[in-house]
């Protein structure tokens, strides 16, 4: 494998807006988690269960995407949104906690005669492994003896599955537009799926 094919392999732009990426939204999660956000000892609480959940939840769908058009053969790069981060940052904050608007960016790829098919694969490549990551972090967290550890797993796997959920919407440019586009019974599957775990909320406080 070389360097440029490896899942590890990021350009400095990619490196750069994915890092700056996840600790803005991290930040403005961990306001959701615990509104009194300016309080030192809540923020110590809060975010790093925000930096595991946008951990997994944001970076790790933005490379399912990537890793997925690579493997049809298209470059593939994500590249942030800087006002989607300040946004972010800006209603999780006035509202304290009660609205964010997660849009930290996109996965873009470039390449010729891109098939419906292979875009619908691309797409949905981000909310499977969000579904993914969120019933295994579930899974683990309920072996956690530790109260706090299985609390950070716990709101961790809803973050997984409200990402899922999100960017499942039938709307351009969101994934579940192109999803959708190319077999609706495979969105309609995935989105209730999402759907179920998202509302179901006693599969997460059975660990707090």
């Amino acid at each position: 494998m070389t360097k440029s094919n490896s899942i590890f392999h990021f350009s400095p732009q990619e490196a750069k807006d994915i890092i700056i990426s996840w600790l803005t939204l991290s930040l403005a999660f961990a306001v959701v988690i615990n509104p009194v956000f300016f309080n030192i000892s809540n923020l110590v609480l809060s975010l790093p269960i925000a930096l595991l959940a946008v951990g997994t939840g944001f970076v790790l769908h933005e490379l399912a995407h990537r890793e997925m058009a690579k493997h049809y053969g298209f470059h593939s790069e994500f590249r942030a949104w800087y006002p989607g981060l300040l946004i972010a940052i800006g209603l999780a904050v006035i509202t304290m906690g009660q609205f964010i608007f997660a849009a930290p960016g996109a996965t873009y790829f470039y390449g010729q005669n891109v098939t419906k098919r292979q875009n619908g694969i691309i797409s949905l490549a981000g909310p499977a492994i969000n579904l993914i990551l969120g019933i295994v972090l579930l899974i683990l967290g309920g072996f956690m003896a530790d109260a706090f550890i299985g609390k950070m797993f716990g709101y961790a796997a809803l973050i997984n599955f409200w990402f899922a959920l999100f960017n499942l919407i039938p709307i351009y440019p969101l994934d579940g537009s192109k999803v959708i586009a190319w077999k609706p019974f495979v969105w309609i599957v995935f989105i209730a799926i999402s759907a179920l775990l998202a509302f179901m909320p006693e599969l997460v406080t059975s660990l707090l």
